[in-house]
This record gives C-alpha cells, structure tokens and sequence, in this order.
C-alpha cells in the first residue's frame, strides 16, 4: 500500500484550506471553528451569502491575516475523507487535467450530507390487499416488489409507481400498505462469503485458485490480474471467489459493470451466492438510497458496491477488491464533464489502497492485453465453456453472392438458417448497431437530408415513438409529412437499417414467429428492460433484434443462431480502435449463441470476406488479432504504445472558435519540448453540437513523455472569452 500521510489537525481558529465543489480552481482559506477540525473532514463553509459543502483539503496557501478569514461553519457529522480518496482525487484529476473541484465534487454526489443522521416516513407492503384492485395500486405495489420488498418514500413510491399520493395514502387506510418511520441510512444486510458457491469446472477451478494465491501474499498488497474467457466459461464464478476472499478478510468489494441494464441479473448472482443482495451505485437507485450507500461505504456498512463507473469514487472505508467486467467496454469511458477512463482509474485507486483488480473480459482491450503481455499484469484464461456448451461454429455470408432485393438486408442464406432453427423450436438473434428506424430521411424529390437544427447530425427516424431524434443532443421533432426544404408531399424516405426498420422486414419474412427489439430507446426503466430480458430467457420471442445491448452479459438459453446483418458496419473511419472494436463486438454478440446444451451457431453478412478484421473473428484467433494490431500500433508509436490527448475548443461561432484554436496551435513549443506533434486544428467529425461549434486538434506524444505537464504550460497562455470552452481529453477513446 502507497505511504500516506496522516491527516493534519488545525486547532480552533487556525487557517486552513478548504476545497469546495464550486468552480474556483483552488481551495480556499478559512479559520477552523470551535473544536478544531482535521484534513479530511467535511465541512459546511460560507461562499458569499451561501454555506457551500467543503473538505479540509490541508494549510492555507494565502497570506491574509488570520483575523480576515471567515470561519468555517461547522464540521459535519459524516466519515472524514480518508487520506487514501483525498490522494485519488488529486491524481486523477493532475493525470486528466481536470479541476481538484470537478473530482471532488464526482466523491460528494450524494444528497442530504448537510443535513447530517434523520428519519424519514416510509411505506411497505402490507398484509391485506387492496378492497379493489385497480392498474394504479397494481403499480404501487409492483414498483414496491421490484425494489426487492424495500420501504420506499412517499415521492420515491408516487414516480416509480407513477401514481399521486392519495392513491398511496388509501391504500395504507385499507392495510394494503403500511406507514412507518426508518433511519435514512442504515447498514446494509450482511453478506455471507462463507455461503457454497456453484461447483466450478476444473479450468475455473484452477484459475480461482491463481487468482486467490495472487491476493494473499499479505493483505493491502496492489495487484492486477486480467481475467481472460472466452464467453460463457464462467469469468464471474471465479471473480466471485475474489469477493468471498475479500469479505472473508473484512475488507470491502467494488465489482463495476458497463451497463445498469445488466445489473439486475448479476445482482440476484451475488445473491445466490452470499445470501444478501449487495448495495447498488448507478443511475437507477433512487436518492435516498444514493445518501445511504454513500454513508455505509464510508463507515463499513457496505460490504459489495456494485455500480456504473460513478461508484469509483465512493468514500470505501477499507477497499480490497475493484472488478472491472467487461473491462474493454467503451461506456467505461466518461465522454462528457470529467473524462475519465474508469478502468485506469480503477487500477490507480487500487494501487493507493493496496486493493486487489481484475479486469475480466473475453475480448480484452488492447492496452489491458499490452500490460499482460508485458508482465505488468498478471493473465488467468479461460478457454472453454462451462459444462457442455461449446462456442458456437461461425461462418461469413458473402453479401456480393447474395440476392438481396432493394430495401432489404436479411439475406437468403441467413432467412433460411433462421427458418431451419425456429422450426427446431429454437431462438434466433439478429444483430444491428443502430437504433431508430432508419439513420437518414431523404427527400426524392429534392435530395435533402433532415438534420438537426442545433447539431450538423442527420435525425433519426424512431418510428415506434412517431419521432425523429437527435443522437447527439437527443433533440426530438415529430415526423413531418412534407419536406421541411422543397415543400413535397410524401417524398420522404427512409435510408439505411435501423433495428425498427429491420423488425418490419423480419415480420414480413416470418409472419408466424413472435418478434421482440432489445434497444435502450424503447424502454423507460431499467425494471421494464429487465423484465423484457427475463421473458426472453424464458422462451416469450422467437427473434430478438437487438443492438449492442445485446452484446453484452445476457444468457438465452434457447438462443442458438445470431446473425450480424452488417459486420462491415464499424470497420471503417477515422476512429484509431475501429477495427478493434468491431472484433469485440462480434466476437462477443456471437458468444450469446448455444450457451446450453445446444449447440450454436453465428454468421456474419459482410461484404469484405478478406478483410482482416473479418478473417480474425472467422478464426477464432484472438491471439493472432491482438499481435497484429499492437505491431501495428506500434510502428505508428500508437496507444498504448504511444500517447495520445485530445483538444476540443466551442462556442457559438465557428470564425472565433478557429482563431483561438489556430493561436493556441502556433505556440505549440511546449510540446514541441518533449517530442509531441500537434495535428489540426481542424472542424470535428460532428462539427456542431448543441448549437456550438467544434474545432478539434490532436496531440501525439512519445509514451513516456511528461505529456500532462506540456498540456497545462501549452493552455496556460491561452486567454479565451466566457463563450468559448477548452476541454482535453487525456487518452481519448473516441474522436468525434
């Protein structure tokens, strides 16, 4: 574990420096109250007329007379910041050259922290049902079920229900529901890592036993193992046995997953397993449960978090095990406010708890597999399936052989291995990563192309919602019936697949079959995704059509067939990763094939048979992929192999926003210092976003070039107006 320091302590009317999440790009000094107060603790300060929420963040660095400083209000009655989160803050926000506030304000998004310990009124199911049943107080006490039985708030009960509160309110007069008082936070039920988990394959075996033995050469030692299998071999069985070690040792857990649609499955595992169900962190949990969590992490109350990449930054009183699955999942990147890349975050707050990582994947990202490949990290495979299920047989359909009618990209050779499966009772998946009906509406008559008015992004038609959507901004607008440019009445037309579009010609094509979309579009909460998912499981759709969501996690039994309408979708553009992120992609729909006892099977339209990409997933040689493209990427001194950092500068006008990004480009000699190259500026692929316009420029940097420090001398002499942002992107995954 990193040597830290021992929090200081400032007796009463000592200076002091306090950072608060407000933007003011520095702590800020105060006089401690009555009492004293210590580096850590969370106080309540004044900021002109307002107390803003604050941490004693270590001494004063100003020079105003002790008398002149306003003191601090008080100390609040919650954990102190550990020294241990104090330090990740300020290196992750030095590494991303973000603000200390920003960072500190993603460890302090909890509600209700000033307000300190209260009761609160809540309601329960009660014994008796309600005198008369109707759709709304089926509602209540559904949305009461799907909080595991937990007693909610009046206004947590009235928006998950969607109902008023006399709807609540009769239903407690006639016993259906019963009022009561509870702490807002108390522990959390207690998980029992002594509890049998499922008997492991002789592979899991010996890969839980490797990774066990990696963790104990004595407890708060740093370590990284990328747990590597091949989908359906039972990755989160064997993490789990990491988890029960830790609990075991009294230290606390953290598993990260990329997406909240596949926390509800993996929470009823852990409670399988240990017999409780672990605290959740992510967009789905109401705020009450966000101030509890919050609270129990800091005080012990929390043995397993598992959450989005937020609960990173949760105030863990002894952490010792962060699992990242899925880890080369782009969404582990935080595109907007604070960019941050959890993985690497995850990996340096270990290393400053002495905290065990594994980053489990079966299609690991390039810059974990270069670490492993190194001896950075350590490397567990799991080559083959649990049980009897073997990885489906994958084969390419040769779109230019194909005879595919206008208008339509289910070609017959997939149309008839699609009929062969479901006549055998079996599901089928078709893959599309595009949501909405169709990505461009065109105009025949005049040729253009409906966009949106605040982003230069064409709007895509969702035609289940009646809408046209922005993805960038999600602007909405209804459909229009003419032409929003020449005026022509019914010459609007859609242009390309989106999985609508390809559910319509999937009806047409098996008219008997029942079909269901999987889209994060069509669902308004993740209990009504959640839902949809176990019904599909269960055997309630033939054909699922689905996007990446798909992808990532869900186990159909029935499923045997997956066909990729589009496997050349992603494989071309400016994007550095495409060609690695279209592997994972595939590799990864096509593992959701034969995960029982049936054998599966994955076939790929494309019209490049011979490229690369292609002849990889076909093979099934990832090792191979993975040397070609890190030689690659070596030679062009490419991540991870090379340093990269993004420069993004808006404002509402494109002249000025060029001028200043073409000033900051002619004083690159900082950069230039340490051996980096300054590409652009140049308009961004989506030179418009929101009404503001956006120039890109691109730094390149040798791999162990001081690269954060150039950056911060480079901007530093850059004087822009209110209306114009900067933003730097540090190891940026995405170049739009």
């Amino acid at each position: 574990m990193t040597d830290l320091p021992e929090p200081l302590f400032f007796a009463e009317g000592a200076p002091l420096g306090v950072l608060v999440t407000q933007p003011l790009g520095k702590a800020l000094d105060y006089r401690a109250p009555e009492g004293g107060a210590r580096t850590g603790d969370f106080v309540e300060v004044p900021l002109g007329p307002r107390r803003v929420l604050g941490v004693v963040w270590g001494a004063a660095a100003g020079d105003l007379p002790v008398a002149r400083l306003r003191p601090v209000g008080r100390v609040l009655d919650v954990p102190p910041m550990r020294e241990e989160l104090r330090a990740f803050l300020t290196r992750a926000a030095a590494y991303t050259l973000t603000p200390p506030e920003l960072m500190l304000y993603l460890a302090t998004r909890a509600p209700g922290l000033v307000g300190g310990q209260a009761m609160r009124r809540v309601w329960r199911a009660g014994p008796t049902p309600p005198a008369r049943m109707t759709e709304a107080r089926g509602r209540v006490l559904a949305a009461l079920a799907s909080y595991g039985g937990a007693a909610l708030t009046m206004g947590e009960l009235t928006r998950a229900a969607g109902v008023s509160s006399g709807v609540v309110m009769t239903m407690a007069a006639q016993g259906a529901l019963i009022e009561g008082e509870a702490p807002r936070d108390t522990p959390y039920p207690r998980l029992d890592p002594a509890r049998p988990g499922k008997a492991l394959s002789a592979d899991q075996a010996a890969a839980a036993e490797r990774l066990l033995a990696g963790a104990d050469h004595g407890a708060g030692d740093f370590s990284v193992t990328l747990l590597k299998g091949v989908t359906g071999s039972g990755k989160t069985e064997v993490y789990l046995e990491a988890v029960a070690r830790c609990l075991r040792a009294g230290r606390q857990a953290l598993v990260l997953l990329p997406e909240i649609a596949l926390t509800a499955g993996f929470i009823e595992r852990v409670e399988a397993r240990f017999g409780a169900r672990p605290a959740e962190w992510h967009s789905g949990v109401t705020q009450t449960e966000r101030r509890r969590l919050w609270r129990m992490a800091a005080e012990g109350g929390a043995q397993l978090v598992v959450g989005a990449r937020s609960a990173l930054f949760l105030p863990y009183r002894d952490l010792g095990l962060v699992v990242v699955d899925e880890e080369h999942d782009p969404s582990y990147k935080q595109e907007d406010g604070v960019l941050y890349n959890a993985r690497d975050m995850a990996v340096l707050r270990a290393s400053l708890c002495g905290a065990q990582v594994v980053l489990a994947s079966a299609t690991p990202s390039l810059e974990t597999w270069a670490n492993a490949e190194a001896g950075k990290y350590a490397r567990l495979d799991l080559p083959a399936r649990f049980g009897v299920a073997e990885l489906p047989q994958m084969a390419a359909i040769d779109m230019r052989d194909q005879d595919v009618p206008s208008g339509r990209w289910i070609s017959p050779a997939l149309a008839g291995a699609a009929a062969e499966r479901l006549a055998a009772g079996e599901q089928v998946l078709f893959f599309l990563n595009r949501r909405g009906y169709a990505p461009v509406t065109i105009c025949r008559a005049c040729g253009h192309q409906i966009e949106c008015h605040q982003c230069d992004a064409r709007m895509v038609e969702h035609r289940f919602l009646k809408r046209l959507m922005c993805h960038q901004c999600g602007a909405t607008a209804p459909m229009p019936t003419a032409c929003p440019s020449c005026g022509a009445e019914g010459k609007l037309a859609p242009v390309g697949p989106g999985v609508e579009r390809l559910e319509e010609e999937t009806r047409a094509l098996f008219p008997d079959a029942r079909v269901t979309v999987l889209s994060s579009d069509l669902f308004a909460s993740s209990r009504a995704l959640k839902e949809r998912i176990e019904a599909i499981a269960a055997g309630e759709a033939d054909i699922i059509i689905g996007t990446q969501l798909v992808a990532k996690g869900h186990n159909f039994p029935l499923l045997t067939l997956v066909g990729v309408i589009d496997a050349d979708l992603g494989l071309h553009g400016s994007d550095l990763r495409a060609g690695e992120r279209s592997f994972q992609l595939i590799r990864q729909v096509a593992g959701r094939a034969g995960r029982a006892e049936r054998p599966g099977r994955a076939l790929l339209q494309t019209h490049q048979p011979d490229h690369p990409v292609i002849r990889a997933i076909l093979s099934g040689d990832e090792e191979g992929f993975w040397r070609a493209e890190a030689a690659e990427r070596h030679a062009l001194s490419m991540p991870p192999y090379g340093r990269l950092a993004g420069i993004i500068l808006s404002g509402p006008e494109l002249q000025a926003v060029f001028d200043h990004a073409g000033a900051l480009a002619m004083r690159a000699e900082p950069l230039h210092r340490i051996g980096a190259q300054v590409f652009g500026p140049a308009p961004a692929p989506i030179a418009r976003i929101r009404g503001r316009h956006r120039v890109r420029m691109l730094v390149k940097a040798p791999k162990a070039a001081p690269l954060q420090g150039a950056l911060s001398a480079w901007v530093a002499a850059l004087h822009l107006p209110r209306n114009i942002r900067l933003a730097i992107d540090i190891d940026p995954q995405s170049f739009w």
